[in-house]
């Protein structure tokens, strides 16, 4: 079995070597890799072009004239790919021996499997997590699991709510029945957007410990808190709950909602961020009907039941 990676790539020249170098040394299970660039200006593209010869594998490069976003890119790579599953990598990432490895063989321990997320170690801080799964809350807060906790944690193989595209395996069979990556989001929350429709129609997302990938994290977009992501990210969150909550749940859900968006306008604005925080959440309620909404179908409403349980638990354990 092998995957094909697919990378978007926006001036991130200084990451490809070690993004590279770790990709060569798992590339028993790769059969092609395929960097959307997503008009750089650093000379990533000559630089790929040149690492072409030290490679185990194809390198295929999809050049946009324009930052097209994470979404479109990784899109565009998935429906240029060859392999049955696609490993979405970010750039800023290395890879340890067996990665790939352990993520195919736990996607194929099970056919209803979509998608499985990688132990995501801190680069600059190797004795912590970044990321090991993501969970979604009833206050349309994404957590991520294991974020700074020691990496002797998160251990067990167990479900997620969402994969984190950012080293992720997917089954493309599936992503041709649900629908890729929603290219409105740009960037940020598409991944779990993604994951909830597979868990809508009854797909499970997993977490794999023993597929270890150092992370340096927001490499392209900045540090954690900017205008860019707190309005995208807001925006975003809007459009989660309009696409893929049914009318009964997002009034089921209703108070638990505004109370989520109310608790982040606070925080964004003790940080100096409020006004960007209310553009982000403003937009979204404006363009919501620009979204194609995932379609309510009777076989599946006890899929929406396990995902309101999984919802609840996951906000009192982040409220515990």
């Amino acid at each position: 079995m092998k995957v094909s990676v697919v990378t978007p790539n926006y001036n991130g020249i200084k990451y490809l070597k070690k993004y590279l170098d770790s990709l060569n040394n798992n590339s028993e299970y790769i059969g092609e890799v395929i960097i959307v660039d997503n008009g750089s200006s650093d000379n990533s593209v000559i630089f790929i072009q040149q690492y072409q010869e030290k490679c185990n594998f194809e390198i295929k490069i999809i050049e946009n004239s324009q930052n097209l976003g994470f979404a479109k890119a990784v899109n565009e790579g998935i429906k240029n790919s060859k392999y049955d599953y696609i490993f979405s990598l970010n750039n800023d990432t290395e890879l340890k021996s067996n990665t790939i490895k352990e993520l195919l063989k736990l996607i194929n321990s099970s056919d209803d499997i979509f998608s499985v997320s990688s132990k995501m170690i801190q680069s600059d801080n190797p004795n912590f997590i970044d990321d090991a799964g993501d969970e979604y809350t009833l206050l349309a807060y994404t957590k991520k699991r294991g974020d700074n906790k020691p990496i002797n944690k998160f251990n067990d193989i167990c479900e997620i709510f969402s994969s984190c595209a950012g080293a992720a395996l997917y089954r493309k069979s599936i992503l041709y029945e649900i629908g890729f990556f929603d290219e409105n989001f740009f960037a940020y929350l598409e991944d779990v957007d993604l994951s909830y429709r597979a868990k809508i129609n009854g797909y499970k997302n997993y977490y794999c410990p023993d597929a270890i990938v150092f992370h340096k994290g927001s490499a392209t977009t900045g540090n954690k808190y900017n205008e860019f992501k707190i309005k995208i990210s807001a925006r975003n969150n809007v459009w989660m709950i309009y696409k893929n909550m049914p009318m009964p749940q997002k009034i089921f859900n209703i108070l638990w909602i505004v109370l989520g968006f109310l608790i982040k306008y606070i925080f964004f604005k003790k940080k100096g961020y409020g006004d960007i925080y209310k553009e982000g959440l403003k937009e979204g309620f404006n363009n919501k009907n620009k979204l194609e909404k995932t379609n309510f179908k009777f076989k599946n409403t006890k899929n929406y039941f396990k995902i309101e349980y999984d919802l609840i638990k996951n906000t009192f354990k982040l409220l515990g």
